[in-house]
């Protein structure tokens, strides 16, 4: 069986998932439309065939649930191990790792997996993170309070959304 693939609303955009069985391959975010989606997780594939399918239910509700500011952990869903050394492991663990409604620095979280100097580095795998949100990347900002950057189509707007609804959710 081939990838999996869905595309559906929430209150913070159209989102796409794509994987098989129970993994998750990719999450894109923030889409103004369901073939703005689409195309996105195309792009991501390449040839690879995508069958559309009313695919993961469970995850599907919890980012939903997520998108409309509800706390959610997603520690029980499991992601593509795709090649990555030891340091990018160590850090989109540490990345999975902060709590909802928490923010750590670049900085911060290089010294957390053991490398206080590559502040840089875990920008780098920030921004190579495939499934946003589950990997929660956009909890991870500048020393000084800076966002830094997001790669979803609404950019920093959509981090500081995210944050925001985080933040408010917790109060």
């Amino acid at each position: 069986m081939g990838l999996q693939a869905c595309v559906f609303q929430t209150p913070l955009g159209w989102m796409g998932l794509a994987g098989q069985n129970r993994c998750v391959w990719r999450l894109v975010i923030g889409h103004r439309r369901a073939d703005d989606a689409w195309a996105s997780l195309r792009h991501h594939f390449g040839d690879e065939p995508l069958t559309e399918s009313n695919w993961y239910p469970v995850l599907r509700k919890a980012l939903t649930d997520f998108a409309a500011g509800k706390p959610v952990s997603f520690d029980q869903f499991a992601v593509l191990a795709e090649p990555r050394t030891e340091f990018q492991q160590r850090v989109l663990s540490a990345t999975r790792a902060i709590g909802f409604g928490e923010t750590v620095s670049y900085g911060e979280l290089a010294e957390r997996v053991g490398s206080p100097r590559a502040a840089r580095a875990v920008g780098s795998v920030m921004s190579s993170n495939s499934v946003p949100i589950i990997i929660p990347c956009h909890r991870v900002v500048g020393s000084s309070g800076a966002l830094g950057g997001f790669s979803a189509p609404q950019g920093i707007r959509l981090k500081q959304r995210l944050l925001e609804m985080e933040a408010n959710a917790r109060s």
